[in-house]
């Protein structure tokens, strides 16, 4: 599907991390030296960030979003749109977006909603909160992404284990009528499902006691059901056979050449996968930014996380043409081309262990 974004334009974009970081270097009951140094030359991730358990990636994007705000000089009460993009919401129910909505104190009048994708999860929250702002009396909008994928993980699965990190985004988005169009391409192949995937939790294979105890087998594959499967062979086929007739196409809707854009920022899936992908797509290396090496694969808030870590100065006094890029679990992917900038410099944060969460009980 092609979109055509019209009058909005990124405001900003803040990350918020923890402070715990984890690296697979450091574990050689698990890897030995010379296979950490294989993964890092492979993966180029060295260490991840763990969010403690007692906190959600709601509390992260919240945190993000708070100072996002004040750099902005928004007050929550002006934010017209609130998208939450996450695979983990804080429960089955609500909606997180609509608690989200009550901790940052956004207006009653706000619309409100979670959308459930991973990898391409930024450039489609962004492509909705775009049109729910060009087709109602909204102005503003916080995009908020964010993942615990390490929670997914098996402790001894030696594939996944050195390659996720959590992490939450909050991005701003303004109606401006005389900002440049903004181009983006998405699709959806449904059959690849089962090649990333948690396969408990939802109505299909729920988790949830029963009255009946499970027997230890059964207890035993619901364990492992919870956690993440990755077809790694099958997610590299996926990705260089999309992947770069995606750019193809996001350029020729745009009517650019690839030389054209100042940056390009996919999905920070594993170093292998894009440096194929650059070279497929026949993308300059100094624009082409490659940022894993201290956050992992933190699904959908690795595009604008490597930005904020990277490009901190990127925007600040010019307007640059940039392409972002999502692809991954589902199968989903997208891409769009906009103009980013002159904006605050993009910033990360470090989110304490006494953050104060929102539980149901103090509603």
């Amino acid at each position: 599907m092609e979109a055509v974004i019209k009058s909005v334009k990124i405001a900003g974009m803040q990350a918020a991390v923890p402070p715990h970081r984890h690296s697979y270097v450091e574990t050689p009951e698990i890897f030995t030296q010379e296979e950490a140094d294989k993964i890092y030359a492979s993966t180029g991730i060295h260490s991840r960030r763990i969010l403690p358990p007692h906190l959600c990636a709601s509390d992260m994007c919240i945190a993000a979003a708070q100072v996002l705000l004040q750099r902005l000089n928004w007050s929550p009460e002006s934010v017209d749109v609130l998208i939450y993009v996450s695979q983990d919401a804080d429960y089955a129910l609500p909606a997180t977006a609509c608690l989200i909505q009550n901790r940052l104190g956004l207006p009653t009048s706000s619309a409100c909603l979670d959308v459930s994708l991973g990898c391409s999860g930024f450039v489609y929250g962004t492509w909705i909160a775009s049109q729910l702002l060009n087709s109602s009396n909204g102005k503003r909008a916080l995009v908020l992404c964010g993942d615990t994928s390490s929670r997914h993980l098996l402790p001894e699965d030696r594939g996944t284990l050195p390659l996720f990190g959590d992490a939450g985004v909050a991005t701003a988005l303004e109606y401006d009528e005389n900002w440049p169009d903004s181009y983006a391409i998405f699709g959806t192949d449904g059959t690849g499902g089962q090649h990333i995937a948690v396969k408990a939790g939802g109505r299909r294979n729920p988790t949830m006691p029963e009255l009946t105890p499970r027997s230890e087998e059964e207890e035993k594959q619901l364990y492992n059901d919870s956690r993440l499967y990755l077809n790694g062979a099958a997610v590299f086929s996926f990705t260089l056979k999309v992947v770069p007739q995606l750019v193809k196409d996001t350029l020729r809707l745009a009517n650019l050449m690839v030389d054209e854009l100042d940056m390009v920022v996919m999905h920070q899936a594993n170093q292998f996968i894009l440096e194929h992908l650059r070279k497929k797509s026949k993308i300059q290396g100094d624009k082409y930014l490659i940022d894993m090496k201290d956050f992992g694969n933190t699904s959908s808030a690795s595009v604008p996380l490597a930005i904020c870590h990277k490009l901190q100065h990127f925007f600040d006094n010019q307007t640059k043409k940039v392409m972002l890029g999502g692809f991954g679990v589902g199968w989903s992917w997208g891409a769009i081309i906009t103009d980013i900038g002159p904006i605050v410099s993009p910033e990360i944060i470090e989110i304490e262990d006494d953050f104060e969460p929102l539980s149901l009980v103090q509603q």
